[in-house]
């Protein structure tokens, strides 16, 4: 338990720390227009230390958001592009025969960086999937027989698009929950597609992003996002959110029962308190309330809930059962 004065130094150190964070932020909005959702998304992520998915149509610079980030932490940046010929030694590495001396050489891949661009994720096999989510999941890679550890801060910020069925590999359940999140990425407004135009077709040429930020300050501002204070009534209204994505019956909501057919694994929970800490944190505060676990549900839960044949039919989503929960499920 806390102290008020625990919490005031406590307070006290986000505030200095968040300014370094804010600093990135104003570096991204040189570039990006808009899509002030999915910047404090890849934020969040960024500083609990969870790997994020972005989903939209081409042209809504996914990519180029996740490019600018990496710039503007000073940390080695890696793009992969997945197509459908890609085998798991063009991400991880592999050994190499060196004639002249006579012996094998490791040839690291470019999941040896601190951000991984994953971009179109769902354009390649299988097998080049797992190799990157077990990178994911275990931050090391085994190359021969010798296991190498990822730098920290690692993070893969994985593009999918939603539009192509054909040539594309979707992600499997159990692998999709390896992300922390999953972000919808929209269409700009009126107004900020006519400022992207003047940008593109007047200027020409990006301002260049300047890194603002090191790892090692990244890895501060994450040990910092861990200490934020939860209450226990926090925890038990975080556990009841996931529960009710189980057992819908139990909560109220017997007309849900049919069309889930699984619910959030307890990665749901783990990733639910900390996205909601770093949520906290970007608004500089020491303590979560139920308000940033309701603004973060949906991108940790949309893609931990699975739907029945029953649910496709009627055309409900994720994102209407998670509203459903948070509207029925007690708020402390």
């Amino acid at each position: 338990m806390q102290t008020g004065e625990d919490l005031q130094v406590l307070n006290d150190k986000i505030q200095q720390t968040s300014r370094s964070i804010n600093l990135v932020q104003q570096e991204l909005n040189k570039v990006i227009v808009g899509q002030q959702y999915m910047l404090d998304r890849l934020m969040i992520g960024l500083l609990s230390n969870g790997h994020v998915l972005l989903e939209g149509v081409p042209g809504l610079a996914k990519t180029l958001t996740i490019r600018s980030l990496a710039e503007a932490i000073h940390a080695k940046f890696s793009r992969i592009q997945f197509t459908p010929d890609l085998l798991p030694a063009d991400v991880i590495g592999t050994m190499i025969y060196n004639q002249g001396k006579n012996e094998f050489f490791v040839r690291k891949g470019p999941v040896f960086a601190n951000f991984i661009l994953a971009d179109e994720i769902n354009r390649a096999p299988a097998k080049v999937q797992s190799a990157l989510l077990e990178a994911m999941q275990e931050k090391q890679v085994t190359i021969g027989e010798t296991s190498y550890k990822l730098d920290e801060p690692f993070l893969v910020l994985a593009t999918q698009n939603p539009l192509e069925q054909e040539g594309t590999y979707p992600l499997p359940e159990a692998q999709v929950d390896r992300f922390m999140l999953k972000v919808i990425v929209g269409y700009p407004s009126k107004s900020e597609e006519q400022q992207i135009i003047r940008q593109q077709v007047q200027g020409g040429s990006l301002p260049s992003i300047q890194p603002v930020i090191t790892g090692p300050q990244v890895m501060e501002a994450r040990n910092l996002v861990r200490q934020v204070y939860m209450d226990e009534k926090i925890e038990k209204y975080i556990v009841d959110i996931v529960f009710a994505t189980r057992y819908p019956d139990q909560f109220g909501l017997t007309r849900l029962k049919p069309l889930i057919s699984y619910g959030g694994s307890p990665r749901a929970s783990i990733n639910l308190a900390l996205a909601s800490k770093a949520h906290a944190f970007m608004q500089q505060r020491a303590y979560v309330i139920p308000d940033d676990i309701k603004a973060i549900a949906k991108d940790v839960l949309r893609h931990r809930i699975g739907l029945t044949y029953e649910a496709e039919a009627e055309n409900v989503t994720t994102e209407t059962m998670v509203d459903d929960i948070l509207r029925t499920v007690q708020v402390p």
